[in-house]
Parts: structure tokens; C-alpha cells; sequence
């Protein structure tokens, strides 16, 4: 039974940075396309960025581009976010997830297999 565990959530000020992490157990996942999304209360859950098995193709959310980075370390079986210059409008729950991508890095929650708990993300202004 694959489990991932999200850390690195906090409170934090407009134009500041957190790293979130992602701990995978059960399977090395190899094959799988890591990515966050990220669901803010009222809304839907929604794609910030996917890395490929072997970090070769990347994708990000507009909203995000250029301000986060996603990498994964393969040996530890891990996935991380690093959020850079954060805004209020970051302010969400951040899920770890993984699943099949297929060539592709989908950006729709229905194509992802496992998932983490979340992690709580509050930017102040």
C-alpha cells in the first residue's frame, strides 16, 4: 500500500518561502508521475506542478510559474515544492500525489492513484 506523507506547511508572510516535502512508503514508484495540487476552502482542488519518473519533463500551473519548483529525489523517494515569493492567493491546503502520467503529466486530480493528507499553506499579507 503505497503512503505519502506531506510536511513543511505553515504561516507565513506575503513575499516569503516555504519547501514542502513528500515522504513516499510502500513502493519506490519508478514509473509514476509525482505532483501538488493544492484546494483552497470553497474551491476546487486544483494542479501547481508534476514532475515525470525521471525529472526529464515538468510542468507548472500558470499561477505558479516561476515562483515554485518541483524536483524528486528517486533514491529517497521523495517529491518536493519549494514556493518562492508566496501571496495570499497561495493560501491552501497542498496535496502530495502520484499516478501513471503515460508521457504526459496530467493536470486532473482523476488521473492520480495515491495521495497525501495535505498539508496546510497560509500566506498573510
Amino acid at each position: 500500500q503505497v503512503q505519502l506523507i506531506e510536511s513543511g506547511g505553515g504561516l507565513v508572510q506575503a513575499g516569503g518561502a516555504l519547501r514542502l516535502s513528500c515522504a513516499a512508503s510502500g513502493s519506490t514508484l519508478d514509473y509514476h508521475v509525482l505532483a501538488w495540487f493544492r484546494q483552497a476552502p470553497g474551491k476546487e482542488r486544483e494542479f501547481v506542478a508534476g514532475i515525470s519518473s525521471r525529472g526529464d519533463r515538468i510542468s507548472y500551473s500558470d499561477s505558479v510559474k516561476g515562483r515554485f519548483t518541483i524536483s524528486r529525489d528517486n533514491i529517497k523517494v521523495m517529491a518536493y515544492l519549494q514556493m518562492d515569493s508566496l501571496n495570499p492567493e497561495d493560501t491552501a491546503v497542498y496535496y502530495c500525489t502520484a499516478g501513471m502520467g503515460y508521457g504526459t503529466i496530467p493536470q486532473t486530480p482523476s488521473n492520480y492513484n495515491y495521495w497525501g493528507q495535505g498539508t496546510q499553506v497560509t500566506v498573510f499579507s
